[in-house]
């Protein structure tokens, strides 16, 4: 069985554990879990509830900014306070806002991912449906280098270093430059969906119209599904500070070029614990087996105080907003034994919240793609993020580059 407080590295305290971590009386400590601020979870059979450390240290951190800079910046890559000024996105009660706009409202009114990466780039939603060009890379050449088994996020950092080494203007540091080679990027990234990389499938997909028809080409799966996969990549395009972002933002105040930024990235989402997360409860999935498992699993996991894979982010104490139309799709689809056993999971699991990663796994297995399709959909998705946070940080013409806080062997002097 699949603990999820060791996948999402999460601790969990009893009530006066929290209460002593925060220096608080415990009526205090239930005003912040009735506010949302603290999660809490039933403790293990029959035991009093449980409460998020996560959750308590980012309200310590925020207590103990007026003590000084040091103690914010101790905690502030730790989901702590802000670190950097971004008018890209902004995270709500509804979701991430893109330059204003809730994404989960342009994902409803159908808007298409081209004209959401405009948005996130220029700060102007196109009022008509943009295509983005394609540009030739040698796909038999790369196809002999892949084999069945490698995952998209593994063919991906090929492709964009191929296009790379075909660009002899690679180093145009102009913002329009940097958006050019996003059009053309993102389009291959999508074609490496194509399980194995097969170059006939990969041509063919890149002769699709847009990036959700290249991803359908790609998967092999029914064209009728464009629109859901456009959904989702509209719904995962940016989240403001997330690891994939803040390393393309640190590669770009290097005034690397946006291949780098890019490739900087992928390498981040490839970790479970970021954008290959929808793999591991997939995996959970897969490890029960049908709804009826499912709905046992939870039971089984409430009575030990624990939730399944996927459940529970920091930043939304009452569920994420992007999750629920990943999983409406998921629904409409019908699918397959294994999208049913996710979605019985989460309608069993009623005192937490799935996470985004759930929404889309069940989307995935809902088309009958493979597992590795997740990340692979999701990297195709925040490359518009990525891009506009390279687009910023540029703009803001400063090397990232913090301090750490000494606390090894002492120095002689």
């Amino acid at each position: 069985m699949v603990d999820q407080r060791r996948i999402d590295d999460q601790r969990w305290l009893d009530a006066r554990a929290a209460a002593k971590h925060l220096g608080i009386q415990l009526r205090s400590l239930y005003a912040y879990v009735s506010r949302g601020q603290v999660r809490s979870v039933p403790g293990e059979q029959g035991r009093p509830r449980l409460y998020a450390l996560a959750d308590l240290e980012r309200l310590r951190v925020r207590r103990d900014a007026r003590a000084g800079h040091g103690a914010v910046a101790a905690g502030a890559l730790r989901w702590g306070e802000p670190v950097l000024d971004s008018a890209v996105t902004a995270i709500t009660p509804r979701g991430p806002a893109y330059r204003g706009q809730l994404a989960v409202d342009l994902a409803a009114a159908g808007t298409p991912y081209e004209n959401v990466a405009e948005l996130l780039w220029s700060g102007y939603l196109p009022d008509r449906a943009v295509t983005w060009p394609r540009i030739a890379v040698p796909h038999a050449v790369l196809a002999k280098l892949v084999h069945a088994g490698v995952a998209p996020i593994d063919v991906m950092p090929l492709l964009v270093q191929v296009a790379a080494l075909g660009d002899l203007e690679r180093g145009d540091r102009r913002p329009d430059a940097l958006i050019t080679r996003g059009r053309q990027v993102i389009p291959l990234l999508a074609a490496a969906l194509a399980p194995g990389f097969p170059a006939a499938i990969v041509s063919r997909a890149l002769g699709a119209s847009s990036v959700a028809g290249v991803v359908v080409r790609a998967l092999g799966v029914d064209e009728d599904a464009t629109p859901l996969i456009d959904l989702a990549l509209v719904l995962l395009a940016d989240h403001e500070l997330n690891p994939s972002s803040f390393s393309a933002r640190i590669t770009a105040s290097t005034d690397a070029d946006p291949y780098a930024c890019i490739a900087a990235a992928l390498a981040t989402l490839s970790g479970p614990r970021h954008g290959t997360a929808s793999m591991e409860v997939m995996a959970f999935a897969d490890e029960l087996g049908s709804p009826e498992a499912a709905r046992a699993a939870v039971r089984a996991l409430r009575k030990r105080g624990q939730v399944p894979p996927g459940f529970g982010h920091p930043l939304y104490a009452s569920g994420d907003p992007r999750t629920l139309p990943l999983l409406d799709a998921a629904a409409k689809l019908g699918g397959t034994k294994r999208s049913r056993t996710l979605l019985a999971l989460v309608a069993a699991t009623k005192d937490a919240y799935p996470s985004v990663d759930v929404g889309l796994a069940a989307l995935i297995a809902a088309l009958g793609a493979p597992a590795s399709a997740g990340p692979g959909l999701f990297a195709v998705a925040r490359a518009a993020g990525w891009l506009a946070h390279a687009l910023e940080q540029r703009a803001a013409g400063h090397l990232l580059r913090p301090r750490a806080r000494y606390t090894g062997v002492p120095v002689a002097t």
